[in-house]
């Protein structure tokens, strides 16, 4: 038998690891006592609903990454290359959200044909077919017959009262101009130094528009954007599945949470639902809280009723939260900002804390595609298997993808560990314990000792 080379040594790990993590996802589903979701199916599988789904993403991490990382090896990297370059699914996917494809399809669950969908949704049958046929290639919408089309569990994302459908309708139809003009500002005599929020991609496109704001202006100025980002974010949590940490961190031990940055209650209104016993306040702009207080009394008015959930208006660059409690809570709040302002966050927090306090810091973290001394040890940060790329590879594809988002719209960034480190040390604050969420990590800081 001829012995295998390195790279077939290497190439059968992958393919090892891409058998076990399919195995592992296939047994998380089966746990649910409803078996694994079919290609054809058309409703949502329980698994997609469930907030517990830490597992299920772990080996999906692990089998992205590999399969990635195998296709890389074997496929001509000019297929490769040209396969970065030849994906048009968002411009595919903005269509089918704007035009409202899933809906109108919900309505036909044995499928409906393209004349008539196109004439539903005023656009032109030829054109609205080479679209559907594009996203079904990637399992979005099914053609069960010639020109007859149905959706699909992944369509059923895009219908217009789903949360992640909105983050994808925002981003496909504004981050995709900001990404547009992303060179220009690299070489552009003004914007190419500076990591100001008013020198991002988003304002050199605006301004070729001939528009002058900022992301947070628009977000002031516009309800109807401003109620979009709210319901993305929603979507993102959704997508991300943040609410693991609901599941994963000791809130039976706690009494009060400070939610920085609330928005209209994306983390703290699953959290006062799940653990009643918590007294919850939400800190945000008064525009927002104002928002906050329709989401709150239309989905658990009670929790405002009893007195456990306040929504109290506050900058956090400006104002010191509520004192005293024992978590103060923020969920992608750092990543928007450089980092003087986000140095400016936590010190404001830490003068309001107990000596008990903890802040939890819940951000997407990037780490490098080669092995740090360290990391993967003790800081709580998981390490791929060999060969594959430490950091997972394309397994870490939504995080690295969430730092070029931060990019495009703010001209911030995901952070490493290691510079989260750092602003937490000059705010006074020690990291204590990370949890590794797949797409996101909650990093806890504590006072740190003199």
């Amino acid at each position: 038998m001829t012995e295998l080379t390195e790279p077939e040594v290497k190439l059968e790990a992958l393919l090892n690891i891409i058998n076990s993590s399919a195995r592992q996802a296939i047994a998380e589903y089966k746990k649910t006592g409803h078996g694994v979701p079919s290609a054809d199916a058309t409703t949502f599988h329980p698994l997609d609903m469930a907030t517990d789904t830490l597992a299920l993403r772990k080996a999906t991490r692990l089998l992205e990454g590999a399969y990635h990382q195998l296709s890389a090896i074997l496929a001509p990297p000019q297929h490769t290359v040209m396969n970065f370059v030849f994906d048009y699914n968002w411009a595919c996917t903005n269509v089918a959200l704007r035009a409202r494809f899933a809906d109108v399809l919900g309505q036909y669950p044995e499928g409906l044909s393209v004349d008539r969908l196109a004439k539903a949704v005023n656009l032109d049958k030829s054109k609205t077919a080479r679209v559907l046929r594009a996203l079904s290639l990637m399992g979005c919408f099914k053609e069960v017959k010639r020109d007859v089309f149905t959706n699909t569990r992944l369509s059923l994302v895009l219908k217009s009262e789903n949360n992640t459908g909105c983050y994808a309708h925002s981003h496909s139809r504004d981050i995709s101009k900001y990404a547009g003009v992303l060179y220009e500002t690299m070489i552009d005599q003004e914007f190419s130094r500076s990591h100001e929020i008013e020198k991002a991609p988003l304002v050199f496109a605006c301004r070729n528009e001939g528009k002058e704001k900022s992301f947070w202006e628009m977000m002031k100025k516009d309800d109807e954007r401003r109620d979009m980002y709210h319901r993305g974010m929603l979507g993102y949590s959704e997508m991300a599945g943040t609410s693991i940490i609901l599941h994963q961190y000791h809130w039976d031990n706690v009494s009060s949470v400070v939610d920085i940055g609330s928005g209209i209650g994306a983390f703290s209104m699953p959290l006062a639902k799940m653990f009643p016993h918590l007294r919850i306040t939400n800190h945000d702009l008064p525009e927002v809280m104002v928002q906050a207080q329709n989401a709150w009394e239309k989905n658990a008015p009670d929790a405002l009723l009893n007195g456990r959930v306040e929504l109290v208006p506050k900058n956090f660059l400006e104002d010191i939260p509520a004192a005293g409690k024992d978590v103060y809570y923020l969920k992608h709040i750092l990543h928007n900002w450089p980092d003087a302002e986000a140095t400016m966050i936590l010190r404001n927090i830490r003068k309001a804390m107990g000596p008990n306090s903890v802040v939890l810091i819940h951000d997407c973290v990037l780490f490098h595609t080669f092995q740090e001394p360290g990391v993967g040890t003790t800081d709580g940060l998981s390490i791929a298997p060999e060969p594959m790329l430490p950091n997972f590879g394309a397994g870490s594809h939504g995080v690295y993808q969430a730092d070029l988002t931060m990019w495009f719209v703010l001209n911030s960034k995901e952070r490493t560990l290691d510079e989260l480190k750092i602003i937490g040390a000059t705010a006074g604050l020690a990291l204590t314990q990370v949890y590794d969420l797949v797409e996101t990590m909650v990093m806890e800081f504590r006072i740190a000792q003199s």
